[in-house]
């Protein structure tokens, strides 16, 4: 066998030794994240914090003896403010709350794709399975949940907030089985306007009938060019302010009812009005309507 068979044998031995191992055997993913301090610390994530720019707005103190389960309004196309401020260092949110770690949360499914798999497991991202979270919040980590989920991406319109909450009773849930957490509810003003959506009715249906059969929701967007500003796929440069709000105590129930989880997700959908009323005019001045919980 000559020596480039060999080395050729060899790599794809190690390349499927690896993907084995990864999707098999490896549980980083549903277990707090493998984060590297030197890839959330990469300038390019600073050069992304300045180009929109991205900026944190810190509402109340957080109690680090307490754990947290934090909600992120809304999806935008990819979250990429949530991004920027959760799975790097770019903001510093750790320092910004001393003593709170945050785990940005994504589809298990990402988890399933190599080389990816090991670029969002290196900026600390974990699953946002129910086993992820509970596994999280034992170790005295949080999770940050981009709540709406692929729903809530095709409602990604420059200038408006449509939400999708209505029936997302998961996280509450969560949070309620967790004894000393609270909700923390988070809201990326901007987060819509740095891409448009194609517009065509027929394609939304078709967008929302491939969301439902495969879970997740076939985005179509544009942005802008190096050169020329209406053809891209760069991101608009647009100011991205993260306001995070006051905590919600839950009270601590293993198995709450039903009338408990709405009570409490009617505290955070107040929790979410409150931010939106008292900072909409420093930082959606050009909203083409007030926020909507649509779903």
């Amino acid at each position: 066998m000559g020596t480039t068979k060999r080395s050729f044998v060899q790599a794809a031995s190690d390349s499927i030794r690896n993907l084995v191992w990864s999707l098999y055997f490896d549980d980083a993913p549903s277990n707090g994240g493998r984060p590297f301090r030197s890839i959330r610390n990469l300038k390019v994530w600073h050069w992304l914090r300045d180009f929109f720019p991205i900026t944190v707005v810190k509402v109340a103190e957080l109690d680090p003896s307490r754990k947290y389960v934090f909600g992120y309004h809304p999806h935008g196309v990819i979250s990429i403010g949530a991004w920027v401020t959760f799975a790097t260092n770019a903001l510093d949110i750790e320092t910004i709350f001393p003593g709170v770690r945050f785990r940005f949360l994504t589809l298990s499914s990402n988890f399933n794709i190599p080389l990816v798999r090991d670029w969002i497991l290196a900026l600390g991202l974990a699953s946002v399975s129910k086993e992820s979270c509970k596994a999280l919040l034992k170790k005295g980590l949080c999770p940050v949940i981009v709540v709406g989920g692929a729903a809530e991406s095709l409602n990604a319109i420059p200038n408006t907030y449509d939400l999708v909450l209505k029936k997302r009773l998961g996280f509450i849930k969560l949070a309620i089985q967790t004894e000393g957490a609270s909700l923390v509810p988070v809201f990326g003003f901007g987060e819509n306007d740095v891409w448009e959506q194609v517009k065509d009715s027929r394609l939304r249906r078709w967008q929302t009938y491939i969301r439902h059969k495969v879970g997740f929701a076939p985005v179509l967007f544009h942005g802008r060019g190096i050169f020329n500003y209406n053809i891209g796929l760069l991101p608009y440069r647009k100011p991205i302010t993260i306001v995070v709000g006051r905590p919600i105590h839950c009270p601590y129930d293993p198995n709450p009812t039903e009338a408990v989880l709405q009570k409490v997700h009617t505290q955070y959908l107040a929790g979410i009005e409150s931010i939106w009323e008292e900072y909409k005019d420093d930082y959606a001045k050009d909203r083409k309507r007030e926020l909507r919980i649509v779903e």
